[in-house]
Parts: C-alpha cells; sequence; structure tokens
C-alpha cells in the first residue's frame, strides 16, 4: 500500500499556496513521455490558485490557514504507471475531500512514484472552513490503505535498522546501479532542495514538499533526515561534505550575500566547489558589511572527498565506475 504523509506547511499565506502549487507542478517533475501527469477535483490545475482564492474570497474566509499539502509515495515493487498512479491520487481526493479544491501531482524524478496533494482550505461547495486532526490524517490513511488494495498494490516493507557504520557498504553501490538505494534518492532530494534554496528555512520546506523531515537545530551537531519510508539518516552519512551542518550553513550565508537566484542548476565542482572558489571575494565583502553575519570557518574540501562525489554521481546516473573510481571509491 502506498503511505500517506501531511507535509507541515507553518507558513500560511496566499503567497506559499501559490508557490507550493508552482513546485508540484514541475514540468520535470510531472512530465513523461510527452504527457503531463497533474490533474484536478473540483479545479483545473492551470488554474487552481485562482479559483482557491475566488472561493475563499466569496465566502470571505481569506485568513487563517490557506491550504493543506499531503504526499502519497508508492511501493517500487508495484511498478504503478503515471497513469495508474495519479488516478489513484485523485480518487483519494474525491473521497476524502469531495467539496473542495485539490490538485493532484504525480512527480516521477525519483526511483519511486509519488503523489502531491495541495487541498485548498475553504469547500467551493459550502464555504465550510476544514480542520485536520491526528484522528483525521488516520481516516485518510485507512482510506488510502482500502483503494490501493483495491488496485492490488503491496504493502510497503517496514523499515529496516539502520547500520552504525559511516561508509557506503558494497551492497549499497550494487543498489546504486540498479537505481533502488533510499540514500541515492535523499541524496537526489537534497540537491534539489538546494537548487531553490536561499536559508535553512527554504531548505526544510523544499524537502518537506518532497516527503522528507528534516531535524535541523542550533543544540545539535549534525542535521537528520527522515525519509517517506521511515528510515534515518544524518548528514555525516552521506559520503559528501557538502550536507554536513557547518556547511550547508557556510552555503547559505554566501548565497545571501553574493544574491543566490533559485533554480541555479548545481554546479560540475558542486556546491560546496562553488562556494569554496569564490570564498576570498565573499570574506572581502563581508568586512565591509556591518549588517550580515561574521563569515563561518572555510568549508572541509579534500580531493579524496571530491572523488567520492564523483563516483556517487556516476552510480546515480547508473554508470559504471571505471577501475580507478571504484578503487577510490571502495576506501571509503
Amino acid at each position: 500500500m502506498a503511505t500517506f504523509t501531511a507535509i507541515k506547511n507553518k507558513k500560511q499565506t496566499a503567497g506559499v499556496l501559490g508557490g507550493v502549487l508552482k513546485y508540484v507542478q514541475q514540468e520535470k517533475k510531472t512530465r513523461a513521455s510527452g504527457l503531463r501527469f497533474v490533474t484536478g477535483h473540483n479545479c483545473v490545475p492551470q488554474s487552481a490558485y485562482t479559483e482557491m482564492m475566488t472561493t475563499k474570497r466569496r465566502f470571505k474566509k481569506t485568513d487563517g490557514r490557506q491550504f493543506y499539502h499531503f504526499v502519497q509515495s508508492f511501493a517500487e515493487t508495484d511498478a504503478l504507471t503515471p497513469q495508474e498512479a495519479n488516478a489513484i491520487g485523485l480518487e483519494l481526493a474525491q473521497r476524502e475531500f469531495p467539496d473542495f479544491e485539490v490538485v493532484v501531482a504525480t512527480h516521477l524524478d525519483t526511483n519511486h512514484i509519488h503523489n502531491h496533494l495541495v487541498v485548498s482550505s475553504v469547500s467551493c461547495e459550502t464555504g465550510r472552513k476544514l480542520h485536520q486532526s491526528a484522528d483525521d490524517l488516520l481516516r485518510h490513511r485507512q482510506a488510502n490503505d482500502e483503494i490501493c488494495s483495491a488496485h492490488g498494490l503491496s504493502v510497503l516493507e517496514q523499515p529496516e535498522k539502520r547500520s552504525k557504520k559511516k561508509r557506503m557498504k558494497p551492497g549499497e553501490y550494487q543498489a546504486g546501479l540498479r537505481s533502488d538505494s533510499w540514500k541515492l534518492d535523499l541524496i537526489h532530494a537534497i540537491n534539489e532542495a538546494l537548487e531553490y534554496a536561499t536559508d535553512r528555512e527554504s531548505f526544510i520546506s523544499n524537502m518537506e514538499y518532497e516527503g522528507y523531515q528534516v531535524t535541523w537545530t542550533d543544540s545539535r551537531k549534525h542535521i537528520t533526515f527522515i525519509c517517506p519510508n521511515g528510515r534515518k539518516c544524518r548528514d555525516r552519512s552521506l559520503h559528501d561534505e557538502t550536507f554536513l551542518k557547518e556547511n550547508l550553513e557556510a552555503l547559505f550565508v554566501y548565497r545571501q550575500t553574493v544574491g543566490f537566484r533559485p533554480g541555479s542548476m548545481e554546479p560540475d565542482e558542486g556546491w560546496l566547489g562553488e562556494l569554496a572558489a569564490d570564498w576570498l571575494r565573499v570574506g572581502k565583502y563581508l568586512e565591509q558589511s556591518f549588517d550580515l553575519p561574521e563569515l563561518p570557518a572555510p568549508p572541509v574540501w579534500t580531493d579524496s572527498k571530491q572523488h567520492r562525489r564523483e563516483a556517487l554521481k556516476k552510480l546515480a546516473m547508473g554508470q559504471k565506475l571505471t577501475a580507478d573510481t571504484h578503487s577510490q571509491s571502495m576506501s571509503m
């Protein structure tokens, strides 16, 4: 069966609603074989924002919560087609939110197909405000299980205990070659979130959009990521210094300093390489400013780690390792 998760969107404004609708409907995430897998319940996806806001104005309920955001993830073993996945998401929206406007966007850019459901907070039929509790979420999950069972979908396996080892196991490399590693999915999600993040808050929000939870506090040394399948992973276990807490903090200081543009593609040398290459110029700029935070210590950066990063990228893309790269990466 598919998992059904509620995404915590702390900021509830019309602008955030528009941003979420834009994010979940991205072409690169929802298009395959010339078709776009985005549908609407009680609304047209392309004009969903206007329709949702019109409903709120009509019933004079434009304040407070604007929307609810859910992620429905399917097991890879179910081998669903995009059409089937989107149809199941739409069926769930029709059953659980019959008189609300809902956009169902099927994301195809990861190893597991998943749906995003963005639900307007005001009924387009009665003007009733939608309120959700833990019991409501449980009811949605039960409905989701029933729908998935009717479609013959399997039950997702329970999360396995994670290894205490930091190094990537040989089996994990083989999983990468088969494109079914949860950790490579996590790395892909982090890199995509970084494309649109200018600070810690926006990075965490972008991760939550994809069904990942992020524990990042000032009192903890490491960042902890919780995957949609329940697995937990610390930043130090991702085989790339870019994702260490201190390096991401330095990266965001750099981006706020130079005016980073969201949507920028990752440089060939990686986000950390971009930061290290321009560190001197940023340092001089910060020295002349009284309004910006002090520059943290230079990021960790070694040749051996760069080799690991390159090897990991090749694996994530399904490429074979060369003899040199293999020996370097296996020495992790």
